[in-house]
Order: C-alpha cells, then structure tokens, then sequence
C-alpha cells in the first residue's frame, strides 16, 4: 500500500549527520571523463592533467591520435609531461627514456633494444567534438562502456558555447545545484523572481530526472534568457508555466534541456565534473551549452555575447554557493544537511550507488 510521504518523515534528525557521508563517495573510474580541451593540447605537445590525484599525461603527435599515459616516467618517476614528443613516443626530460601510446618503453639511449625495461600504465582515450576524453578506471572495460552522447555539440542547428571552470567542492554539490531548481532564489538578481514546478521525477539504475515548468512572479526576463528562447517575453500568464525543463543525472554526466514545445529543445546543456585531487575536494568543470540556431541567420552570433555574460553571472553564483557547502562540510567534518525535497533525496541515493565509498577498503 502506498504511503503519503509528510515533510516531517523526509527531515533527518539534525543530531545525527548522514551516514555514508556522501562527501566522501568518489566518483568512479569506470568511465569516459574529460581531461581537456582539444584546443588546449597543440601537436607535437603534452598536457599534465589529473583525475581524483592520479597524474597523466595527453600527448599529441604531430600526425596519429591523441593518448593517454601515467605522468611518471617508470626510471625515476618525474613528469612524462616535462617530456618531449618524439614522432609517436614521448621521451623523458631526464635520461630519454620513449614511451609509445601502449605505455610499452620503446627506447633508452643508453640501452640496447633487447634490454628495455617496464614501461607505464596506459589509458584508453578518445576525442570527440573538441573534448579529450580519457577511461581512468579498468581499462579492459573500456570498449564495453558508453561513450557519452556530448547533447547537440554536432547538430548543426545548434550553436555551442564550450566553458567550464575548476571549482573547490566536491562533484556531488555541483550535481545537487543544477538538479534542484528551487535555488533559482538565489538567481533573483539575475533572472527575476521565477517559481518552478516539479512535474514529475523518474529513477533508474544509473540515472535520475526530473521536469520542471516556471512561473515568473517578479522581475523582467534577463537578455541572455532571451537569447536562449529567441523572443522577448513578458510576465503574463501566456508564458507561464509553458517551457518544459528536464534535468538528468545519468552517471557520472548530467544534462539539462528546455522544451517550448514539440520542437527540439531550444537549450541542451551536456556537463560533467571531474574531480581533480584524491579527496575530490576540488573538480574541473566541462559544459557543452547548445543554443538552437533562430530561424534569422546570424542573429544568434550577433546576440552571443549577451548569453555569454548571461551564463557566466548565473555559473559564478552557483561556484560560489557549493564551494560554501563545501567550506561548511569542512568545517562540521561530516554532512549534515537535512535534504527534504524528494528529487534531491532520490538524486543522493543514486550517487551513493554509483560511486565509490572511500571508507571501504579494497580488496
């Protein structure tokens, strides 16, 4: 028999904080995640980059695929990424030591080819639609693992504002931020005063989402919104309530679109946090905003800009408020929210189960 859920039964007792501490799941491994920008890695060239404080390397050759390598030389364990790229290899800064996309030591130029020794830990990697993606987990599960849809980067009838930022919290705020639209309070200054909707929530084995409709109750529609939606609108009851937004959590991505109607989405945001140290304290952000190109060629790169500062106010308030979860969690030592909104309960379940609980140790 069902049972009528109450606020007070969602409300945990504030003497006792959550246990697992959800702070402390790490995000796993098992996965397709960003580690850089195409544009950040020229050929011929290396880039140090890190997943939850595992160093590794990009590296570009001037003609081949992008790869992946642990950024530790095996002879004396410094930066494979002080190196330079050497056809298909990178050699080591300090004695020359090469190392193929296998991770397989091709040359020490001290030694002959029948005595080279161990070489490194490779990891699978891709690039897609001007992301470098790299498997940081098993890597004889990577070919058996989605590769993430990147939203509308490659539909043409988009336009993609590519951004992200390193934010000091954990990647688990960063989800629970976007997924909970009641923090569009805290958006005021930016948006007006919006009131949403929840429409209905759905749950799966990986995977959570919600839809929301809005209302505005105060303020004038901000110029970047407009950009998004391609019109100007006022607060009357024509606009209330008919623009669908449906946020998802499929682990470890999320995504987030805005339906006018039965068209495609005027907005499909693909975003993902990819934690940086071994306390995954600290993540870097990779978004793919894409803006449904207006039926008036060029009115959208002329109004850019506007989106452009638009997203940026709304990103650095939310940069601003996980990261104070975050300093809180720090300080109390545990978390202690007492989460009541059902989505955001559903959601932190779903982490819990899709992650990796550091407090177990591993066999």
């Amino acid at each position: 028999m069902n049972q009528t859920v109450t606020p007070d039964s969602l409300r945990p007792d504030p003497s006792v904080p959550s246990s697992p501490d959800l702070r402390r799941i790490q995000a796993h491994p098992d996965h397709w995640y960003p580690m850089a920008w195409s544009r950040e890695l020229k050929p011929g060239g290396t880039l140090a980059v890190s997943f939850a404080g595992e160093p590794i390397v990009l590296v570009r050759p001037k003609e081949g695929p992008v790869f992946a390598l642990e950024d530790r030389c095996a002879h004396r364990q410094v930066p494979l990424s002080k190196g330079t790229v050497d056809g298909c290899a990178v050699r080591c800064c300090y004695h020359g030591w090469a190392y193929e996309a296998s991770g397989k030591c091709v040359d020490v130029p001290y030694l002959g080819k029948d005595k080279l020794p161990n070489g490194v830990r490779a990891y699978p990697c891709r690039e897609a639609d001007g992301l470098i993606l790299v498997f940081p987990g098993d890597a004889s599960l990577a070919d058996s693992v989605a590769f993430p849809g990147l939203g509308s980067v490659a539909n043409p009838k988009y336009k993609t504002r590519r951004f992200g930022k390193t934010v000091g919290c954990h990647y688990s705020f960063m989800h629970e931020n976007l997924m909970d639209m009641n923090h569009q309070f805290m958006h005021s200054k930016q948006m007006g005063q919006m009131k949403p909707r929840v429409l209905g929530q759905a749950r799966g084995d990986d995977w959570v989402e919600v839809k929301y409709s809005f209302k505005r109750t105060g303020g004038k529609q901000p110029l970047g919104e407009a950009v998004i939606f391609g019109e100007r609108r006022s607060g009357d009851q024509n606009h209330a309530e008919r623009d669908i937004m449906t946020i998802r959590t499929e682990y470890p991505y999320q995504t987030l679109r805005i339906q006018t109607g039965d068209e495609d989405p005027v907005m499909d945001l693909w975003i993902v946090y990819v934690p940086l140290d071994r306390e995954q304290k600290t993540n870097r952000v990779f978004g793919l905003l894409s803006v449904r190109k207006p039926k008036i060629p060029g009115i959208l790169n002329v109004a850019w800009p506007l989106l452009v500062l638009f997203t940026e106010r709304i990103f650095r308030e939310d940069r601003e408020i996980v990261e104070m979860e975050q300093a809180a969690h720090d300080a109390q030592g545990h978390d202690w929210n007492q989460e009541v909104f059902p989505v955001i309960r559903s959601l932190r379940s779903l982490l819990m189960s899709c992650g990796v609980d550091s407090s177990v140790p591993v066999s």
